[in-house]
């Protein structure tokens, strides 16, 4: 299989790195387009607040000719001027199998920070929507993401890993609730209006919070959002007005610019007499100046922060991820199985017609020997013969034969070169 995945995430880079490479939605076309015209057949960019990761199908290369992974992911990191930050040894690498698998257990939740988040679904869902409208998104990965959807559909349904509400919007309302114990007794301030801040919402709601503010650059946005959670929406601009009178702040806002500035927060713990606030950064690029934690009384938390508290929480699905890693390898399965059909179906369809050439042409040298009546029997038993000569072929072929995808397409090679045939010749 010529696919691969090139990525960064939770695991082998930091915030401050994956803040720098996480692709917006107008990035992430310009990288498809540019991966497209120069690397690639297909390609898929999902990018996260815990990773970005570059999936893409190429033609077989010669080995004196392998495909440029450096120079591919050079060129991602220049796309974001990001060079004095992210350096090549933050990148993994899979290939064909390892690829379409890692797609796998990105969908069902368990790559996830937080094992079996949900968010991740609709994550991917919106990276082949952009995929398919820059027409990066062909036969072969429209039929690889819906594999992964099926996986990650089963994993959820077979499976107990997206029960408990566990995500990192779980996981900041889990942080504030230890913090502060009983919630109807606080205020929150929520500040944005994005998928993330809706489910901490919901959150928050779900455990009494006793007043909760959402801010929003979109003022709609917010009030839409209090009308499912309840709460009051703020204008962005007017976020300074409200400071004094909250004791948590969860922030998840898609921008470059630091919502909250550290000057901003030492004005506000002076008319609050330095009464203690809780702040939680989840958004990527990080939201809060993290020198905010300097000042006194303050306790300031962003993405990796949360890790121990996700840590806790996901002892709780850690039980079910075997069973999904057998889910991942049933789905890789049936992918290998239509991936060779590919190849396959056009093998078995050459064979036949390759058969039946030579059996009419033998036929046809005799054909004046014989009768009407002996040419209809002769036709009948040779097709027979040739049917029963094929069969078990034929059924190898579909089902597969060989140990690995490279046995498996080194046996449709011989094949093809057994009885000379070759491809797209009629």
């Amino acid at each position: 299989m010529n696919i691969i995945a090139i990525g960064i995430n939770h695991r082998t880079a930091p915030i401050e790195v994956r803040e720098k490479f996480c692709f917006s939605h107008d990035e992430s076309r310009e990288a498809l387009r540019m991966l497209k015209q120069n690397f690639f057949n297909e390609c898929l960019i999902i990018s996260t607040c815990n990773r970005t990761e570059v999936y893409g199908s190429y033609a077989a290369l010669c080995p004196v000719n392998p495909l440029p992974v450096q120079r591919i992911i050079g060129q991602l990191i220049a796309l974001k001027s990001a060079d004095a930050y992210v350096r090549t040894d933050h990148f993994y690498i899979l290939e064909a199998d390892q690829a379409v698998s890692h797609l796998f257990a990105v969908a069902s939740g368990i790559d996830s920070m937080v094992v079996g988040d949900i968010q991740i679904t609709n994550q991917v869902k919106e990276a082949c929507r952009i995929a398919q409208e820059e027409g990066t998104l062909g036969s072969q990965f429209n039929r690889l993401t819906q594999q992964a959807f099926h996986a990650g559909k089963r994993a959820r349904f077979e499976t107990h890993i997206s029960e408990g509400a566990v995500s990192v919007s779980y996981a900041a309302v889990n942080l504030a609730e230890n913090n502060f114990s009983n919630l109807s007794e606080r205020s929150a301030l929520l500040i944005g209006a994005g998928e993330t801040s809706k489910l901490t919402a919901k959150h928050l709601s779900g455990k009494s919070i006793g007043k909760l503010l959402i801010a929003n650059r979109t003022l709609s946005h917010a009030q839409e959002l209090t009308q499912i959670v309840g709460g009051t929406a703020i204008e962005m601009n007017h976020i300074q007005d409200f400071l004094n009178g909250v004791d948590i702040i969860i922030s998840s806002v898609d921008t470059h610019q630091y919502i909250l500035t550290k000057s901003q927060i030492e004005q506000a713990m002076i008319t609050r007499h330095h009464r203690p606030l809780l702040m939680i950064d989840i958004g990527v690029p990080r939201n809060i100046d993290p020198t905010v934690a300097e000042i006194d009384s303050v306790s300031l938390h962003d993405m990796d922060a949360l890790s121990k508290t996700i840590d806790a929480n996901m002892e709780l699905r850690k039980a079910d991820i075997p069973r999904i890693q057998g889910i991942i390898q049933e789905e890789l399965a049936e992918y290998q199985k239509w991936y060779l059909s590919l190849n396959v179906s056009p093998l078995i369809h050459d064979l036949h017609y390759h058969f039946e050439q030579v059996r009419q042409d033998e036929i046809g040298k005799f054909a004046n020997r014989f009768g009407e009546d002996d040419r209809e029997l002769v036709d009948m038993i040779t097709k027979r013969i040739i049917g029963k000569l094929l069969h078990h072929p034929t059924v190898c072929l579909k089902n597969g034969f060989g140990d690995d995808d490279s046995d498996q397409y080194r046996n449709l090679y011989v094949v093809r070169s057994l009885f000379g045939l070759q491809e797209n010749t009629h």
